[in-house]
């Protein structure tokens, strides 16, 4: 292996982790930005000031989009807008650290639905990493005493679900395969949008987007913009050209440290004080999720012949890795750590 391998693969997996980080402090982000009020308008802001930059980068991509292709892509930006908005609103309720521990439990939900839909039994690692799992978020919300999960909380437990829904989706969706991930990045929030535009016009769900904008400040659009251009235009761009020079595993990895600078940044930034319980449980729902991504990826089975193959092309040198783009939005990256036939989510 050349001497710069080593420097190489670190240089890209810099910009990765960056992403990591960043998403980990959307959530903190969107809390110090929104408020109950704002959750349609701050939403329509932030992806509006994206859409454009997709649809003018993506232009010629988009119209070789089939019809099949555009259907498929408003489906699942019916699903993200759910997505969003109990992420929102759930941000709004509960602490940062509590909102980016609660929805990395979709790296638990995932495997088990897909074990449920394909009837094929899950590894009994795997289960007991999701008991570990579940455990540290019953401690977490319980950090200051043994009480009602707050409604935050439990909004944040519906995104983990609905991200669940949503990955689910793409791998079973025929008419979300084979499409460029950029293009069904763009009309997924297109649609999102469109959605959160009707509902912010509908009497009593809060501040119209215009009246926001106005009303937000110099810090609230430096909030809004952090939001649009690194936590969604940065973070896919880079998933995009990482993925292409180096393998879906090590980004997906990754990735999956965006929990722990969830609670970093809520705890050294936010101030949140989760208390020993609390932070027992953060630990023990970092240990789990990636436990239980370890514990879902099967284990390799080939037949004595095509492990001899195998063994006489390693001799040979390895072939080239074809390059594959992350599938759009909230969520998924390479094939790894998950039951057979799924990938990650992974956020747009």
């Amino acid at each position: 292996m050349p001497a710069t391998a080593p420097r190489r693969a670190w240089l890209t997996d810099l910009p990765v982790l960056l992403v990591a980080v960043v998403w980990g402090s959307s959530y903190l982000a969107a809390k110090e930005v929104t408020t109950v009020r704002t959750v349609l308008a701050v939403l329509v802001l932030r992806f509006a000031v994206v859409l454009p930059v997709l649809t003018v980068g993506g232009w010629r991509r988009l119209r070789a989009m089939d019809r099949a292709h555009i259907r498929g892509a408003g489906i699942l930006g019916l699903i993200l807008a759910g997505i969003f908005l109990l992420e929102t609103y759930g941000v709004v309720h509960t602490s940062a650290t509590n909102a980016g521990l609660i929805i990395s439990l979709t790296m638990i939900f995932t495997p088990i639905a897909e074990s449920g839909l394909r009837r094929t039994p899950l590894p009994r690692s795997f289960m007991a990493a999701a008991v570990l799992s579940v455990l540290g978020v019953v401690l977490l919300t319980q950090g200051a005493g043994f009480t009602e999960p707050s409604f935050g909380d439990l909004l944040m437990l519906g995104a983990a679900v609905a991200r669940t829904v949503h990955v689910l989706a793409m791998s079973r969706m025929k008419s979300a395969q084979g499409a460029d991930s950029l293009s069904m990045t763009t009309v997924q929030l297109a649609a999102a949008v469109l959605v959160f535009a009707l509902l912010s016009v509908v009497p009593g769900t809060g501040t119209a987007p215009w009246t926001a904008a106005a009303d937000l400040g110099a810090a609230g659009w430096l909030g809004l913009l952090y939001l649009s251009v690194f936590c969604t235009l940065f973070a896919f761009f880079v998933q995009m050209w990482a993925v292409r020079r180096t393998s879906p595993s090590r980004v997906s990895l990754l990735l999956g440290t965006e929990p722990v600078w969830a609670a970093v940044v809520g705890i050294a930034l936010a101030g949140d004080r989760p208390g020993w319980l609390g932070l027992v449980g953060a630990v023990l729902v970092l240990a789990g999720t990636s436990w239980g991504r370890t514990a879902a990826e099967p284990a390799p089975r080939t037949k004595p012949e095509e492990r001899a193959a195998a063994a006489a092309q390693t001799t040979a040198g390895p072939s080239p890795q074809p390059e594959t783009a992350l599938g759009s939005v909230v969520e998924p990256a390479g094939a790894d750590g998950t039951h057979p036939g799924l990938e990650p989510a992974r956020r747009a």
